[in-house]
């Protein structure tokens, strides 16, 4: 069965010297390897204010505590997501408030957010979903207008770029996830890009407990309390090496996806994604419309190749019932919308038989 989704891990023998050199090294908390990868990693994003992490998760609850986002307040998201993206609102002690997608595109919709900020609305959390880039045209505009700072989740996005530039510096937190299956792991682990050193300097004592590490333990004075979410040595060796392939796993992963956008249009029963002006997908998946998609994902695993929706829209879930209301957008979306295998992993005889497998119907 091709998979929508698959690990890459560099080669062993770049591998394996790498993780017992650091294991064996008598330091595998958090130290030179984690600024390593922070600089390594601000050098692909071209954004040196990075701060390594334990997860994507707690790179979005540190950007919601740097906008001091508690109860009271509301920040604008989206339910075409992975639960992490708004489970984490909900753990700040904020309140969801749930926008529309552009139907076209299953992104958030830069008229119905506009529609949706009050008085409480503290950030905008956009998601840049399996590599599609938002309008960031529309969103910096509604940014710089009504002063509502921007989260970018970018978990599906590195490669990603808006205006030429890769996704990481055009708002004031871009957050990342390394877990297994996105386009780099560190096994698991994220990071946090910033436009502001105040913000930079004041995650990494978040990161800690509160703690400056640039100072003694026995000196310090926590003002603020943090949380344990550094990331170790260990996942960030992990990380140094994986940065090495990147550009090269990345860039499968775009070569695929262009392929699909010529190779499936004007097919009966198919409706190929839109990509908004000045952005260009870095396809984590691969995105398209189909008409009788159950009928369409089973044509597919009959003939091993997964396809599916992946994710279950974050509306539905109890814990964010404050948060219900009508999204007509998202349920005509949601309804048709699925993925096909795009990753490192899919060669150009795998992608031509997916590609002719569609072409017969189902």
């Amino acid at each position: 069965m091709l998979p929508l989704v698959k690990t890459y891990i560099a080669p062993r023998e770049e591998m394996m010297p790498a993780i017992e050199k650091i294991l064996y090294s008598g330091y595998i908390a958090t130290g030179e390897a984690v600024e390593q990868f922070e600089r390594e990693f601000g050098a692909f994003i071209a954004n040196d204010k990075v701060v390594a992490l334990n997860s994507g998760t707690a790179a979005l609850h540190i950007a919601l505590a740097l906008l001091d986002v508690g109860p009271g307040d509301e920040v604008i998201s989206t339910a075409m997501t992975a639960e992490p993206t708004n489970t984490a609102i909900l753990n700040a002690g904020g309140k969801v408030v749930w926008a529309d997608v552009d139907v076209r595109t299953g992104l958030l919709d830069s008229k119905s957010v506009r529609s949706k900020i009050t008085e409480r609305t503290k950030a905008i959390m956009l998601v840049h979903y399996a590599g599609m880039v938002c309008d960031m045209d529309a969103f910096n505009q509604i940014s710089q207008e009504f002063h509502i700072p921007i989260i970018e989740d970018t978990a599906h996005a590195l490669g990603s770029r808006y205006r030429g530039q890769p996704v990481g510096s055009n708002s004031r937190f871009t957050c990342y996830s390394f877990q297994a299956i996105k386009h780099m792991t560190t096994v698991d682990g994220g990071a946090i890009s910033f436009q502001k050193e105040a913000d930079l300097e004041e995650a990494k004592r978040l990161r800690w407990f509160g703690l400056d590490k640039k100072v003694s333990r026995l000196e310090n004075d926590i003002k603020r309390a943090g949380y344990k979410y550094a990331m170790n040595n260990v996942n960030a060796t992990i990380g140094s090496v994986q940065l090495r392939h990147m550009a090269e796993v990345v860039g499968r992963h775009i070569d695929n996806g262009k392929y699909y956008d010529r190779a499936l249009r004007d097919i009966p029963g198919v409706t190929l994604i839109p990509y908004y002006e000045n952005t260009e997908p870095s396809y984590w998946l691969y995105t398209l419309k189909v008409k009788d998609r159950e009928d369409f994902c089973k044509m597919m695993e009959e003939n091993g190749i997964q396809a599916s929706q992946l994710h279950h829209r974050s509306d539905l879930h109890s814990v964010f019932a404050e948060s219900r209301c009508d999204l007509p957008a998202l349920d005509c979306f949601y309804e048709e919308f699925v993925h096909i295998p795009c990753g490192w992993w899919i060669g150009e005889e795998e992608r031509e038989r997916i590609v002719e497998l569609i072409k017969r119907g189902w």
